[in-house]
């Protein structure tokens, strides 16, 4: 059965996109999306096409989807659940002009087009990150599903956009908290916790931060039956193919091991908070304070800073870090951090 769905375009005008779902015996057999400026025409393409695809090999036909029915096959059929700035980033390509197009529509020329309206918005390195989660979706279409989505216009329009300066990486942050700022914050939160002791026990989290190296998610994740004297689990630890069931074993530096100590044992975790509840409540204390573009992972730069200042050697801070190579570590080493 088709169904129709409308959205505001950019330009104030309203769309109307048809989708069309068959499924054999509980899985989706047949998925497929069309974009019309009028609800009738919507309409009268779901009455068409459902008697197209009933037809004797009308399954059989060659798909040409929509890019923003390919983004949802693949957020489906992923393995990996897709979340947080993937998530955000997909659903504006699906919910775009760009996402509108058929399959054998997407050029090099209206790829560039997109990212040069993207750009009036976002800065080079965001408009990069949606390329950069783009070329998932062109990587699995044609190989996957057979979809005529072309991986070599995808390229072609990622060199173009570099030369013309549009998409490029971030540039490594160099930012250590000060002593004067944790001093600051520090107060702050002991604070909050006098106040209301069952807040989240942000003095405690911010030290682990630095002591372990740990990332904020990667904090949250930690679990009692993970700890093994010295060293921990840590799950889902970021990495540059992908981060879902990388659990790596990382050392605990002895003042690490001993805030995991201090924390009570009333959860499966050792911090059971979220991710977001962390985020939010440093991002508020910060500009209450007044401290200018401080952000909660550069407490893990501070910390890894730190174990060099120590003397400790790269295999000795790899261990407690995590990090599994020379060049990601040697900013760090060759005092480009303050």
């Amino acid at each position: 059965m088709g169904s129709i769905i409308g959205r505001t375009r950019k330009d104030g005008s309203t769309a109307y996109t048809a989708h069309i779902v068959i499924k054999k015996g509980g899985v989706i057999a047949h998925r497929e999306s069309e974009t019309f400026d009028r609800k009738q025409a919507a309409n009268a393409w779901v009455v068409k096409r459902e008697a197209e695809l009933k037809s004797p090999g009308g399954l059989d036909r060659k798909e040409n989807p929509t890019l923003s029915t390919v983004i949802d096959r693949y957020i489906d059929e992923s393995k990996n659940a897709v979340l947080g700035t993937k998530a955000q980033v997909l659903k504006t390509i699906k919910n775009s002009d760009l996402g509108d197009l058929k399959c054998s529509d997407i050029t090099s020329q209206k790829l560039v087009g997109f990212a040069k309206d993207l750009s009036r918005n976002v800065e080079p390195q965001t408009c990069g990150n949606y390329f950069s989660h783009l070329s998932s979706i062109f990587t699995v279409a044609r190989p996957a599903w057979g979809f005529p989505l072309s991986r070599q216009e995808f390229e072609d329009s990622v060199t173009v956009l570099k030369k013309l300066g549009l998409i490029r990486k971030g540039s490594e942050r160099d930012r250590r908290p000060t002593l004067e700022e944790l001093d600051k914050l520090m107060d702050h939160f002991g604070r909050i916790q006098n106040h209301r002791p069952s807040s989240i026990p942000m003095q405690k989290i911010l030290t682990f931060a630095i002591f372990s190296t740990r990332r904020q998610e990667e904090i949250t994740l930690l679990r009692w039956d993970d700890l093994e004297t010295d060293r921990i689990l840590v799950r889902d630890m970021k990495h540059p193919g992908d981060k879902k069931g990388n659990n790596v074993y990382c050392e605990l530096t002895p003042e690490a091991l001993s805030i995991i100590q201090a924390m009570p044992r009333e959860d499966e975790r050792i911090f059971p908070y979220s991710a977001d509840a962390i985020s939010a409540a440093f991002t508020r204390a910060c500009k209450f304070l007044g401290i200018l573009d401080l952000r909660f992972h550069d407490l893990r730069h501070e910390g890894i800073s730190r174990l060099f200042e120590m003397g400790r050697t790269i295999p000795q801070v790899a261990a407690v870090s995590g990090h599994r190579s020379w060049t990601s570590l040697k900013r760090y080493i060759l005092g480009e951090l303050p």
